[in-house]
């Protein structure tokens, strides 16, 4: 069997990109997976540098520290597609996410980013714990 990928869709927060990554090094073998690091900024935030966003250098740090090879991608615009279409570019076999929770009535007002990748992809989707 060959190399996996595996994309890790982190957010802002360190807190939830460390289970992110902490997951994936209890899951995966460092041996057989790299690693795409992907954080998706908002239209208007595009004076932000990748290499400056903590929470990606939480994932990163716990992913390389656990031997994987790690790759980081930016993406702008909305989070859901942003994610779906890294999965596609880099052929990801699983996609990492971290769902937050929200209110139903949040959930119908402003959507799920978890939801809407489930919902858009047939790849293997994988929710880090809360």
């Amino acid at each position: 069997m060959g190399q996996q990928t595996v994309l890790v869709a982190v957010d802002d927060d360190t807190e939830r990109s460390e289970k992110q990554a902490a997951l994936v090094c209890d899951l995966f073998d460092p041996e057989t997976v790299r690693v795409v690091v992907q954080h998706n900024f908002s239209m208007d935030d595009t004076e932000t540098m990748l290499a400056d966003v903590a929470s990606v250098d939480t994932a990163q740090t716990t992913l390389t520290d656990a031997g994987f090879d790690v790759e980081l991608h930016e993406t702008t615009g909305k989070a859901g597609v942003s994610i779906v279409d890294t999965a596609e570019k880099f052929d990801a076999d699983v996609i990492c996410l971290y769902a937050r929770r929200r209110s139903p009535t949040g959930k119908m007002l402003f959507g799920s980013t978890a939801q809407n990748v489930i919902q858009s992809t047939e790849r293997a989707v994988l929710l880090a714990p809360k």
